[in-house]
């Protein structure tokens, strides 16, 4: 990594170019600026320097700190005499153009908010994408032309600011915004405004690049990460009841799964019922009449029958019929357009949740009663129904508006400080309950929550709304954060038999490709009702001790793909404390069509190996010259055992 400043400030990391850097503030670059180079008295930082002729007090400064290391490069941005009246919306950094980029990965902010590759061809976005204009959060990786290695580059801490990679398209060429969202938190007198620090990672991996960055965040956060010493699995209400339950199906639920957990001999640990049991969104506290004996005799239930047990909450969701909303109103945010609540989903028609609200608003925060209630809700979970387990959904509603927007009852603080605020006090609410986060910020709960949702809900079919196909891109592409920043939660498995448009192939397929990601192992299903093969497979993957899965084909693309991404998927899964010992291979085709593929194990990181185990059909597949030949259907896959 260097920068050239011979006719333009240039970055240049290898074959890519990231060419004339200029400054901007609130998503304009200023304009007529002059910069100096400014040598360091301190070995390897340097100081690009931009001043405005006629704004002499203002000065927009990058720090540049640059070893011979590849992963110890990074640079800050500060901005050094604003007035106290400006309003700072963002400020950060833009090149007007690069080179030798054969892809970018758009990484979104929360578990639904999707992650890719998009492909540059000649200049141009991929051209099946309509948009000129994407943006991407906290981090993104550069895949360069000839697909050998990768540069990340993302910040380090996200406990205070939301950071945007914005793509813009403008005929020919392509230009990168990287920004701090201020959030018009107040300027005050000779206060530097500063950036994170903005690692550049270059290396010869495009995987384990992603790890290197997640390790930085890791060692950031003012909060070290919680890792559980075991995977989390178990079961889970909502993918089979829905939100038709009562103390009757969960107890009968229950009894199910805790015979077959002991006469299958199943690792499981969590039982955890979902939405259902509250009236209204926001009335936590209060529970149906389907429920007469109360949660906490159910959270004793399940703790006799050996699980931990939990509970589905969303905590920043108010609907308009709650008894919150009705009596405390302005304990709502308000939509700065109209003055009133802000109105973050609706639903007119028929589908309702099982509840009365058409209206669902977000609980503010920074009002300290709201927050207080807040706490009081997680505490009586925890500490007298019992709730070692919680699910807490839509947890975006918390970071996703700014003041542009969002009138708070308590204003000067970003979005993110707002956020991590919020979960500072559940976690101090909940003590050492696990928590999983789902609808949640991605990087900002990192320290808090022990599992993140990686993806959307899992679905009933292979495409269409919520598909199965969704979770695919989203598992893989943040796979690098698993055991080392939260474990990854790709959502509950599918098992059953009936009551979903996926076939045979589909299931078993979709359960491989979710077991090898080692991380969080949930089901809804009635397991009294699955078939022994469906048992198997799922005990196959449930693990006392942690597991990695490595993508070796994450980010790479082939000539004779229309789409820009090759069908197949390939996953190697190894213990954490070995990655020589008990490899299982994974070669998924999730395409339409049939695929034949010779690999080279060697590209696969597959130790060097004489034979490979189908586990489907125990057939032995002896290797020769350490390439492997497959052909498979569509959407199916091929398990492999590795063993010298």
């Amino acid at each position: 990594m260097r920068f050239d400043h011979s006719t333009s400030l240039d970055l240049i990391c290898g074959e890519i170019h990231l060419v004339n850097l200029q400054p901007i503030i609130n998503d304009e670059v200023l304009k007529d600026y002059r910069y100096q180079t400014i040598v360091s008295k301190y070995p390897n930082f340097t100081t690009f320097k931009f001043s405005l002729p006629g704004q002499s007090n203002l000065v927009f400064y990058v720090d540049v700190y640059i070893t011979d290391l590849i992963h110890q490069n990074y640079l800050q941005f500060r901005l050094e005499g604003l007035p106290t009246n400006f309003v700072l919306n963002s400020f950060g950094i833009k090149f007007t153009s690069f080179h030798g980029i054969h892809s970018i990965l758009r990484n979104g902010y929360h578990s639904w908010d999707s992650s890719s590759y998009i492909p540059v061809r000649s200049g141009n976005l991929e051209k099946s994408r309509a948009e000129s204009q994407l943006t991407g959060y906290a981090m993104t990786q550069l895949i360069p032309e000839q697909m050998d290695g990768s540069v990340v580059i993302g910040f380090d801490r996200h406990d205070q600011f939301q950071h945007t990679f914005t793509i813009t398209q403008a005929g020919e060429n392509i230009d990168l915004a990287i920004e701090v969202v201020w959030d018009q938190i107040p300027i005050q007198e000779t206060k530097i405004i500063l950036s994170e620090k903005l690692w550049i990672i270059e290396h010869d991996e495009v995987e384990n690049a992603l790890r290197e960055w997640a390790k930085i965040v890791a060692i950031s956060s003012p909060t070290p990460p919680r890792l559980p010493e075991f995977p989390l699995t178990g079961w889970c209400s909502w993918y089979n009841l829905y939100a038709s339950i009562d103390q009757n199906n969960i107890l009968e639920h229950l009894a199910s799964t805790a015979k077959i957990k002991e006469n299958s001999h199943l690792e499981l640990n969590v039982f955890q019922i979902d939405d259902g049991f509250t009236p209204e969104m926001g009335d936590w506290l209060e529970i149906k009449p389907q429920f007469p004996l109360g949660m906490k005799f159910l959270m004793d239930q399940i703790k006799a029958k050996g699980f931990i047990p939990g509970l589905w909450i969303a905590p920043f969701v108010v609907g308009n019929r709650s008894h919150l909303f009705q009596d405390h109103p302005d304990w709502v945010i308000k939509d700065r357009k109209t003055g009133k609540p802000l109105v973050q989903m609706q639903f007119y028609g028929e589908f309702r949740w099982h509840k009365r609200s058409e209206e669902y608003y977000i609980l503010d925060c920074t009002h300290p009663q709201a927050i207080q209630y807040l706490k009081d809700v997680f505490s009586t979970w925890h500490n007298d129904w019992g709730c070692d387990y919680f699910k807490t959904d839509f947890m975006f509603l918390g970071s996703e508006y700014g003041p542009e927007r969002a009138v708070y009852h308590t204003p000067g603080l970003s979005r993110i400080q707002i956020w991590r605020k919020t979960a500072e006090a559940i976690r101090e609410s909940i003590g050492d309950a696990l928590w999983v986060g789902c609808g949640c910020p991605l990087w900002a709960s990192v320290g808090l929550v022990e599992a993140v949702r990686i993806s959307r809900d899992m679905g009933v079919s292979w495409r269409g709304e919520r598909s199965a196909y969704d979770l695919l891109h989203d598992l893989a592409n943040r796979n690098f954060g698993n055991h080392i920043l939260w474990q990854a939660d790709p959502d509950c498995l599918l098992l059953r038999n009936n009551f979903h448009h996926l076939s045979d192939v589909e299931i078993r397929s979709l359960a491989i490709y979710v077991g090898m990601t080692g991380g969080v192992m949930m089901t809804s299903d009635k397991l009294d009702e699955l078939s022994p093969n469906r048992i198997d497979l799922f005990r196959e993957f449930l693990q006392k001790q942690k597991m990695v899965c490595d993508f070796p084909l994450l980010g790479k693309t082939y000539e004779f793909s229309e789409t820009g991404h090759d069908p197949i998927i390939v996953q190697r899964q190894h213990p954490i404390s070995n990655p020589n010992q008990d490899n299982l291979l994974f070669i998924f085709n999730t395409g339409e069509e049939r695929v034949k593929r010779i690999f080279d194990l060697d590209k696969l990181k597959v130790p060097t190996t004489l034979k490979l185990m189908n586990w489907l059909t125990d057939e032995i597949n002896h290797v020769r010259d350490n390439e492997l030949s497959i052909e498979l259907k569509p959407h199916d896959g091929v398990l492999y055992f590795i063993s010298s």
